[in-house]
């Protein structure tokens, strides 16, 4: 472009015709410049993206015509323009941020370059070539939003795949709702009863019945078993780290917060949200579940965006909540939209006749993973079997028969170790039959596991496991116990 002349009182007429055929030829839009500023040359390509005439600009100072706002509408001075600043410093210059209005008043994105047209040295004027971005623009947006739902699909995939590795490493096979005494077939009953529906269950039970597997078999009935089922344990988090936990939180939302996480209330979007021991949240966390449930929707840690949700809600918990309620511990609304569907999973001690099918079903399932062959208990096996208090349930069998399986070299179970321990009764028995307070109740319970586990407190053989209860939770009771592990 340095070729072309300018002179002071350049017009429209002196370009020389073999230069104008070449700039009436480009698609690009040309405008020619004096040093004062006004309009001396001004191509097809620009009149056609403009809308304004040649014999309109010709003269005319052009930033007045179509260059006087930014996008946002506020007021452009010519002062700052790139065009008229070359115009002064003679530096070119390359523009991609700005935008050009049409004489309709609309406006277009354009990528201008500023460039000075010297004769002999001497500064004469400024040619501005321009070009129309708005397909670029639009397609870099349309980039950018295709980019982000692929990020977004892939941080959901990528969440939804470290909750399942976190479930499966937390299984040791499901057991299965065995049984056929009366108490089971209730129990099984009203699961089919609620299943399909959406009204919200809360299980109660004492721990290692099986709450959870009600849970499971609830939304495996439903209509969101295509869907999602997520699991909270709510007693497994301190207060800060459940609210982040359910609700997720935004990068930077607290100190650790490196990236942004989504919840479980999220994961369990259009599916189930099963919140396991609901008693343990804290009255500030029951109140924003409160405004979840009513309302389906809550906004992340660290963030002011309504994110809405359609879940269909089971919780459970070993506590007596309407006490709790009593006790100031538990809000009384909540407790309410809970216990919509109340099912009580009963205790082992109340269905011993479901022991053989339990053992069976149980034994299958340890057998795969224990790479055994073990086909049967005995006679004896089972008496002693039945014999027991089973204060940890059904999990505490699962854990007696998984142990008895590792150490036996037969083909036949006899439990006689199991026979061997004094029998302890059940928590509910001592309270009635002695005149223990209940925190030597629950030591002398504590005690006694951990000696059959050998004080090992963590493991699927661990105290923890068999109490139903997670490691930090069980050091924790002991701590406030004083209990310690004889020297």
């Amino acid at each position: 472009m340095a070729a072309i002349n300018l002179k002071k009182t350049t017009t429209h007429a002196d370009f020389l015709p073999e230069n104008q055929l070449i700039l009436n030829a480009v698609s690009e839009g040309i405008y020619g410049f004096d040093l004062d500023g006004n309009a001396v040359f001004i191509n097809p390509a620009a009149e056609k993206m403009t809308g304004w005439q040649a014999q309109e600009l010709l003269g005319k100072n052009i930033h007045d015509c179509h260059h006087h706002s930014h996008s946002d509408g506020s007021r452009y001075p010519k002062e700052d323009c790139p065009i008229y600043n070359t115009l002064k410093d003679g530096a070119a210059r390359e523009i991609t941020h700005e935008v050009f209005w049409r004489k309709d008043g609309s406006s277009f994105p354009v990528h201008y370059t500023s460039t000075p047209v010297y004769k002999d040295g001497v500064l004469m004027g400024v040619v501005a070539i321009f070009r129309d971005i708005s397909i670029q623009k639009q397609t870099e947006q349309s980039l950018r939003q295709a980019l982000e739902q692929v990020q977004a699909l892939s941080e959901k995939l990528s969440f939804e795949n470290q909750y399942l590795q976190l479930e499966l490493a937390d299984r040791t096979g499901d057991v299965g709702i065995s049984g056929s005494s009366q108490p089971i077939n209730q129990l099984i009953q009203q699961i089919k009863l609620v299943a399909n529906t959406e009204s919200t269950v809360l299980i109660s039970g004492e721990n290692g019945t099986g709450k959870e597997l009600v849970a499971r078999n609830l939304h495996r009935l439903s209509n969101r078993a295509d869907k999602p089922l997520v699991s909270v344990n709510c007693a497994a988090f301190s207060t800060a780290l459940l609210e982040s936990e359910l609700f997720g939180h935004e990068k930077g939302a607290y100190t650790g917060a490196t990236s942004r996480r989504k919840g479980r209330f999220e994961l369990a979007n259009n599916g189930t949200l099963f919140l396991d021991e609901v008693a343990e949240l804290s009255l500030e966390a029951q109140s924003k579940l409160l405004r979840v449930i009513q309302e389906q929707e809550f906004e992340r840690v660290g963030s002011s965006q309504t994110i809405k949700v359609d879940i269909r809600l089971i919780t459970a918990t070993h506590h007596d909540l309407l006490k709790r309620v009593e006790q100031g511990l538990f809000r009384m609304d909540l407790y309410y939209r809970l216990n919509v569907f109340p099912i009580v999973v009963p205790p082992l001690r109340n269905r011993l006749s479901d022991i053989p099918e339990l053992v069976s079903h149980l034994m299958q399932e340890l057998n795969k993973k224990l790479g055994k062959k073990i086909s049967k208990v005995s006679q004896r096996g089972m008496q002693n079997l039945a014999k027991h208090n089973w204060p940890g349930n059904v999990r505490e069998l699962q854990n007696i028969l998984e142990r008895e399986m590792i150490l036996s070299t037969g083909a036949v179970l006899e439990f006689d170790q199991l026979a061997a321990e004094p029998q302890a009764k059940t928590p509910n028995a001592a309270a009635t039959n002695t005149k223990q307070t209940l925190a030597e109740i629950e030591t002398a319970h504590i005690l006694k596991i951990l000696k059959q586990s050998q004080w090992r407190i963590s493991g699927p053989s661990g105290a923890a496991a068999i109490l139903g209860m997670p490691p930090s939770t069980l050091r924790s009771r002991m701590s406030k116990l004083a209990i310690s592990r004889p020297v």
